[in-house]
Order: C-alpha cells, then sequence, then structure tokens
C-alpha cells in the first residue's frame, strides 16, 4: 500500500485546485469501473495531501480531453466522503442508533422484538446486493423507497455493483446510511437453495433460544389483599423464544409469554404464539402456517405488526410494505393466526390468499335480546385479574381475503379484499364523538394501492373502504432535488366513518380515522458532516373525538440538525412542536376548545474515547401550556457510558439522569438501552434521579448472559404509579436476567 502511495505522489503534478475549479458529479461507472473502483480504495488509504495531488493531476488530464479520468475523477470525489471514515472499521455500526431514531415515534409499549431479529439476521447473513430484490431491502428501516429505486435505477443502467462502495455514486446514497448499510451487506455470492434432508436440516440449520425474567421488586397494590380485583399471579414476567433458520427457505419459531400478575400454575404460560414458513419454492414464493403478519400499501387498508409514523427522517412519511412475513413478536393482539400464502400467478403478478382465526379479548354485556354484545376491542394483553380473565378470548373473529399485487421495475399496484366477521356484534357508545364507530358483526374491506417511480419522484399511494362506511385515502411523493437535497409531500384524508381493524397508515391520531392532514418534509445533506431535517404537519379533525366537542385543528413541526466532524463525534440540536385543540378545564355550562400547545428542545453528543468506551450526554427541555393556564416546563439530563471492547466476554452500559417536570403533561420520554430484544421507553415524570446497569456477558462461544437492574427515585412524593400499579414509598425499581444459547 505504501508503495501505491509513493507512485502517487511521484506521478502527481501539485497542482492546487482552486474552488472555482472544482468538478462534482454521480459517476455512471461505465467502462473500466472495478480498476477504478480499486484506484480509488487504495487512494483512500493514502495521506490526503497525495489524494489531492492524484486528483490534481486527474483535474488537469480531463481539461486535456482524457475520457477516462473523467470518469475515475467523478467517482473519486463521490467516494471522498469515506475518506476520514475508511482507516476505522466502517463494519461496526450501532444499532442502538437505528432503534433510537425509527423508535422515537411508537408508544411506549410497542414491542420491536421482529426489527430487531431481522437486523440480528442480517449481521450473520448479509444481504447480496447484487441479488436482492424491493421487498428485502424494504426490510431495513432506515432506507427510504426513493433511496431503494434508486438503487435499482443505478443497477438497470450500470450493471452490478462491483464494490460496496459504489453506493456513494447513487443520488440520496449519504455517508451515513451507507455506514448504517454496510453491516448488513455484501456482494459475495450465497446459494440460497439447499437439498432438504434431514441431515442438513439438522447439520445446516440454525436455532436461537431465549429466555428472560423480570420482575419489579417493590410490591405494587394490585400484589396486595385486595376485595374481588387483584392480581392472581405473582410478580415475575418471563418469556420464552425459540427461532429455527434453514438458510433462507425455511423458518420456525415458538413463543411463550406470562407478565407480572398473570397466573402460572395449570397453564403455566398466558400467550402462546408460533409458526413455520417457507421461502422461494418455485412459484409459491411464501407459505406461512400459524401466526403472521401482512403489510400492504399505505397502510389504510391491511397492515399488521410494527410500524413507523412521522421522524426527523422525513422520507419515512412513506410506508414500504413488505407484505406477508411470519410473526415472532409478544404483542397479543397485531397479528393473525391461521394460514397465509404469496404466490406468483404469471410474470409480475402475485396473489396472497389469506385464512385467520382469532380469539380477541372483550369486554362483554347483554342487550335487549339476551345477546352478547360489545363496543371495543381490548389491546392490551393482560390478564391479571379476575375481569382481565373474563375478558380473555370472549370475542371470536374469522378474516379472510386476498390481495393481488403487479410489479415491474418502475411501477408497483396492487388491490385488497378482505372480509372480518365477529361471533358477537358491535354497539354504539353513548359518547357523542362515537356516533360513527363500527357496528354490527362483518365488514367487507377494499383496498387499491400503487407506487411509481419516475426520474427522481417516487410517488406512492393508497385508497380504501370499508362497506358501509366511509372513504379513506392518502398520497404522496417523495423527491431528490439534488444529491444533497431530498423532499416529502403527503395528503391525506380519512372519513369520520371509514372503519378496518388493521389500520396503521400515517396519522396524528391513534387511528387513521376522522382526519384530514398535509406534510412536507425537507431532509438536507450538504456534506458527510451536517445533516439537516425539517418537517410540517396541518391537521383537522372533522368530528368530534375524545375530550374534544367540536371539530378541531392542530400543527406539528420539527427542526433538527447533526453535525459529525467524525465517525466517533455528533452533535444533534432538536426543535420539535405541536399544537392541537382540547376542551377547557374551566367549569362552564359548555366546553369551548382551548388551545394545547407543547414543545421540546433537545440538545445531545455522542463521542467515543477509544474503542471500548462511548459517551452520550442528552439535555432535553419540555413545554406544555393549555389556553390561559401558567405554562409547564420540564427537562432531563442524563449521561450515558458504554463499556464494549472488542472480543471481550464482558461488556455493558449505564445510565445517570435527573429530571423535573411539573407533571404528567410535561413527560419526557427518553429510549433506553435493555437485554436483547427488549426495549423500553423511560417517561420521566415529576422530579428525581433514575440509573440503569445493563451487563452482558459470554459465558461460552453460543452462550451469552444478559443482567439488567433499573432504578428511579423520586423525590417529594409518597406513592408511585396509580390504581393497581400503585407502590408505596419512592421507589421503584426493576430487575432482569436473559439467557441466550445459539446451536
Amino acid at each position: 500500500m505504501k508503495i501505491w502511495c509513493v507512485l502517487l505522489t511521484a506521478l502527481s503534478p501539485y497542482y492546487l485546485l482552486s474552488k472555482n475549479h472544482l468538478f462534482f458529479g454521480i459517476s455512471t461507472l461505465s467502462g473500466n469501473r472495478l480498476r477504478q473502483v480499486n484506484i480509488l480504495k487504495n487512494l483512500l488509504l493514502c495521506s490526503h495531501a497525495t489524494v489531492i495531488r492524484w486528483f490534481a493531476y486527474l483535474y488537469h488530464t480531463f481539461l486535456n480531453g482524457g475520457r477516462h479520468a473523467l470518469k475515475t475523477l467523478t467517482v473519486a470525489f463521490v467516494m471522498i466522503g469515506f475518506m476520514a471514515n475508511a482507516q476505522t472499521n466502517t463494519q461496526e455500526t450501532d444499532i442502538r442508533d437505528i432503534l433510537e431514531s425509527m423508535a422515537e415515534n411508537l408508544p411506549d409499549d410497542y414491542d420491536m422484538t421482529e426489527l430487531v431479529d431481522l437486523l440480528e439476521r442480517y449481521r450473520k447473513h448479509p444481504i447480496n446486493l447484487n441479488k436482492t430484490s424491493v421487498e428485502e431491502l424494504n426490510t431495513l428501516v432506515f432506507l427510504s423507497p426513493l433511496q431503494i429505486a434508486n438503487f435499482f435505477t443505478h443497477i438497470k443502467e450500470n450493471g452490478p455493483l462491483v464494490d460496496v462502495l459504489e453506493l456513494q455514486s447513487i443520488p440520496g446514497f449519504d455517508v451515513k446510511t451507507i455506514q448504517n448499510l454496510l453491516p448488513f451487506v455484501t456482494l459475495t455470492n450465497t446459494t440460497d437453495y439447499q437439498q432438504i434432508n434431514l441431515k442438513n436440516l439438522i447439520q445446516a440449520g440454525e436455532n436461537d433460544l431465549m429466555m428472560r425474567l423480570a420482575q419489579t421488586l417493590q410490591k405494587q397494590k394490585g400484589f396486595t389483599d385486595l376485595p374481588g380485583n387483584r392480581y392472581l399471579g405473582p410478580p415475575e414476567k418471563f418469556q420464552m423464544r425459540y427461532r429455527y433458520q434453514y438458510s433462507s427457505i425455511l423458518s420456525a419459531a415458538f413463543t411463550l409469554d406470562k407478565d407480572a400478575g398473570e397466573k402460572f400454575l395449570g397453564k403455566p404460560f398466558d400467550f402462546y404464539s408460533g409458526n413455520i414458513a417457507l421461502f422461494k419454492l418455485g412459484r409459491l414464493k411464501k407459505l406461512v402456517v400459524g401466526d403472521y403478519t401482512q403489510q400492504f400499501g399505505q397502510g389504510l387498508t391491511l397492515w399488521s405488526g410494527f410500524s413507523f409514523g412521522k421522524g426527523p427522517d422525513v422520507t419515512s412519511v412513506a410506508k414500504k410494505d413488505l407484505g406477508l412475513r411470519p410473526y415472532n413478536s409478544t404483542n397479543e393482539y397485531s397479528f393473525f393466526r391461521g394460514a397465509a400464502a404469496t404466490i406468483n400467478l404469471f410474470k409480475n403478478v402475485d396473489i396472497t390468499p389469506f385464512v385467520s382465526f382469532r380469539n380477541l379479548d372483550a369486554s362483554q354485556k347483554l342487550d335487549a335480546d339476551g345477546n352478547l354484545v360489545q363496543s371495543t376491542i381490548n389491546q392490551t394483553g393482560l390478564h391479571r385479574t379476575p375481569t382481565e380473565l373474563k375478558n380473555k378470548g370472549a370475542l371470536a373473529q374469522t378474516v379472510l381475503g386476498t390481495t393481488v399485487q403487479y410489479s415491474n421495475e418502475d411501477l408497483t399496484i396492487g388491490a385488497i379484499a378482505y372480509h372480518t366477521y365477529f361471533r358477537s356484534r358491535f354497539i354504539t357508545q353513548t359518547a357523542a364523538y362515537d356516533r360513527y364507530s363500527f357496528t354490527g358483526k362483518s365488514l367487507t374491506n377494499l383496498g387499491l394501492f400503487y407506487n411509481y417511480t419516475y426520474k427522481n419522484m417516487y410517488l406512492y399511494g393508497e385508497g380504501a373502504k370499508g362497506l358501509g362506511g366511509g372513504f379513506a385515502y392518502i398520497n404522496g411523493v417523495l423527491m431528490s432535488l439534488s444529491s444533497a437535497v431530498s423532499a416529502a409531500l403527503t395528503y391525506r384524508n380519512y372519513a369520520k366513518d371509514y372503519h378496518s381493524f388493521f389500520n396503521q397508515a400515517v396519522s396524528e391520531s391513534s387511528e387513521a380515522v376522522n382526519e384530514r392532514g398535509l406534510y412536507a418534509g425537507l431532509n438536507v445533506n450538504p456534506n458527510k458532516h451536517w445533516a439537516f431535517s425539517f418537517y410540517g404537519d396541518l391537521f383537522r379533525f372533522p368530528w368530534l373525538k375524545y375530550r374534544i366537542n367540536e371539530p378541531s385543528k392542530g400543527y406539528e413541526v420539527l427542526a433538527q440538525a447533526v453535525y459529525m466532524p467524525s465517525k466517533t463525534f455528533k452533535i444533534l440540536l432538536r426543535f420539535k412542536s405541536e399544537k392541537k385543540q382540547q376542551n377547557t378545564d374551566l367549569d362552564v355550562p359548555v366546553k369551548f376548545l382551548d388551545d394545547v400547545k407543547r414543545a421540546g428542545y433537545r440538545a445531545e453528543t455522542n463521542w467515543q474515547l477509544s474503542k471500548k468506551w462511548h459517551f452520550q450526554n442528552r439535555i432535553e427541555v419540555s413545554q406544555y401550556k393549555k389556553g390561559g393556564a401558567k405554562r409547564e416546563l420540564g427537562y432531563l439530563i442524563y449521561q450515558d457510558v458504554n463499556y464494549s471492547p472488542m472480543f471481550a466476554k464482558l461488556s455493558g452500559n449505564v445510565r445517570f439522569a435527573y429530571f423535573n417536570t411539573p407533571g404528567y403533561n410535561s413527560r419526557i420520554y427518553a429510549y433506553e438501552d435493555d437485554v436483547l430484544y427488549s426495549f423500553a421507553f423511560g417517561m420521566y415524570s415529576g422530579k428525581g434521579f433514575r440509573t440503569y446497569l445493563n451487563i452482558r456477558y459470554d459465558i461460552i462461544k453460543k452462550l451469552n448472559l444478559w443482567f439488567r437492574y433499573g432504578l428511579f427515585i423520586y423525590q417529594d412524593v409518597q406513592t408511585i404509579g396509580t390504581y393497581l400499579d400503585e407502590i408505596k414509598g419512592n421507589r421503584k425499581s426493576e430487575v432482569k436476567i436473559q439467557i441466550r444459547y445459539q446451536f
């Protein structure tokens, strides 16, 4: 390598590149691409001065008509973003950063097991970029639909990649995106198909067994001797998961789960889940028997499992559907149970028929005719008290339907039709805002979705209707305005009487109904050091809502700046503000709407002292104001320390935090590290201290042990929590132990 640098230094004339002579472009990497990329990879290992002299030589040759020099020069400037990072281990990325950026817009109890399991699997079995598909890249949550479309356009025009660093020549692929991507991709040729026989299934299959035990150490009110409505089981929470994977054509899994307070005797586990899945068997592209999820279009008609909404990356507003997938999470509501398959009918046309039989939790009563009826479905999955046990599995649900989808290189069009039948009838609740909610025993849903890539634009949308109810639709576009700027624009209109039990489209509310909104966002990445994000979302609710006695409106805005002078140091600044309307708290005969304003300010640094030590500091301020009441102002300060020596048996991290918020309305949520496959969103409300410690110990090569201890210490309080979760005193602590064996 030193010989390369010496030769380059000797050959390169000592030209100076002035700002007026810089040339930048997106190379097509045609011709001798492999030779050019190899030259550039060696260049990245030379000194900055040597590289600049070589660029000057290439530039001089270009001015004198050197065609090949033009290509190499262009690629060189495109790849210069890697110069500072090529001398570090680019294969080591922090999954934590990816998860936190995705998780900030999810409910605090959202189960992200599916996502983590996927990223861990891609670490072990990277995606072959030269043999991948749109659906496979859709599973990488940090890639936008526009980036994926640009990737396949590049492959179509230039042929297979000759090196992963060639990604930087694709519009929209900034340095941070590629750093996130590198640990999960490869260009190595791998064979998916191996002969399926008992010997191969045993010897080549991968097994993953995980067991976890967790408990809150202080006694909660529900575990005391309350008459009639106490927790019937012990305070331990227990989970066990087993996964089997054979190449990429066969998988099997089962999950067992018992929440704190649920019975452990008789039927040891409260929740059972499992499936067997086959892939890539000729025209049978997928087959799942057991529990599964379906994600199509923009989530308006048919979407189950995890889903992301608005976030700092404005392109995330466009959903990336994954179609049929086996379900491996512990969320007890958001999945189907039965059988489904994706079959290739003929070129570019797939059909996905499915059937599901579930027993859902519901609080039921007798109507005037003596029939059982209900108004809502319970989604918590908790069965701790006599009442919760009575509601368990009370409502039988049957779903039968299909999705037909046409896809080519630029266009996808799909149609969805399915029928949902319930054993008992839904009735309307007495509240005025519930006037347009679903009633009856059955519902037929129809939907039509599309996405189309045209030059630098990705257009997408979906229209949906529940028969007997209203219509809902969403349409949007992602645009690459330049190599450094991308934009998103989305309009949504969901009728107040639109009904769907599998609806997770982008919305301000918890479900996509009774809402109109216009979203606009901008990502700006001027160079490898800076990244800016901006979005604004205007929305209206045409009908009443809970605690809102008339039509209302509001907005949400976000601005974020990230500065990364090196791979080991990052500064983040964020401002987020929203305004909604809600019934006044004043004691007046007729409730009017007050403006409710929330704002958040965040400053954060991430820095690496060495390969072993990593630190994160954050200060966050929250504001809350309703009508003419006094403004609430809260803040959170924390320090994270991460110790992760390479190839060491022991690693871990710790957080020290102080928070001070006047009340629940000014609460602050912050992502917390946890044991593998488990994630927490700490809710910081009130005044006090928070600390937690995570330790991982590798007992042997394939046997790992995790330990976690977390503690809240509140000031000026006598009790913590409410109702059955109430704890006497000012401390709340939890311990968690997990063991994982891979064989």
